[in-house]
């Protein structure tokens, strides 16, 4: 605990059998009260590693339910279990649990409600192997983001997240997609409601055991991003409704 609050991890877990031991053993107990593993129908041992690691709380969907889906799992078992922040840390080791304090103590003392892992503040993300295809695109969607949406943020895109129970218990979840885009709708939600979203410089992993999806799906999350920027923007100027802004305000 931090000041009485309740720092919880969420890992959203997908074929992470190989992995979450490394992440799970680099969580600083001293500051995280507990673990959730959500198991997304993995094909692999995930699950039963998770057990056998003594991880707080490991739940498995019955079926597969996608990136979104799986998170809107984490949270709200993390919100049922008391959690006043949230910090969700993929189980694929591709972004280090050492950088936990960093990501919650910002949110814990009341600077920020929502911090971000930034994989391109700094020279991280090439150098931790980010395939040249997709530091161009994280680049050229993020400009366009901000544009859209009035932010100055250096990335959209990282996996690394974390949130004070206020912003999870306010914005509509449940209206997200379950696929890969629930992270920048989620991030266009929290803009939109007004909140200020602050970022650390975060190195990261590229290899065959991180998770990362492939072009054709990485083509899919773009175009999704581009959507969810241009919704944003519409709503803004009172052009569009859409149900994922319908209900937030400042």
């Amino acid at each position: 605990m931090i000041d009485n609050k309740k720092i919880v991890v969420v890992m959203p877990a997908y074929n992470a059998a190989k992995t979450v031991e490394q992440t799970f053993k680099e969580i600083p107990f001293n500051i995280v009260d507990e673990v959730i593993l959500v198991d997304d129908h993995s094909k692999d041992e995930t699950f039963e590693v998770a057990k056998k690691l003594g991880i707080h709380t490991v739940i498995r969907h019955d079926n597969n339910k996608g990136y979104g889906g799986n998170q809107k799992t984490c949270y709200e078992a993390a919100l049922k279990n008391g959690a006043d922040i949230v910090v969700m840390l993929h189980p694929d080791y591709q972004y280090t649990p050492l950088l936990l304090e960093a990501m919650i103590y910002p949110i814990a003392r009341g600077l920020f409600p929502v911090m971000l892992g930034s994989r391109i503040l700094g020279k991280g993300a090439l150098r931790g192997g980010m395939p040249m295809y997709k530091y161009i695109s994280n680049r050229f969607l993020t400009l366009f983001q901000n544009i859209m949406m009035g932010q100055k943020l250096a990335e959209y895109h990282t996996g690394y997240r974390a949130f004070s129970k206020e912003i999870l218990e306010r914005l509509p979840l449940h209206k997200n997609s379950d696929d890969f885009v629930f992270d920048n709708e989620m991030l266009g939600q929290i803009a939109f409601a007004g909140y200020e979203i602050g970022e650390v410089t975060c190195p990261t992993k590229y290899f065959d055991d991180a998770s990362s999806i492939n072009f054709k799906r990485s083509v899919q999350y773009g175009l999704g991003v581009l959507r969810v920027s241009v919704s944003y923007r519409l709503q803004r100027w009172g052009l569009g409704k859409f149900e994922i802004f319908e209900g937030i305000k400042k």
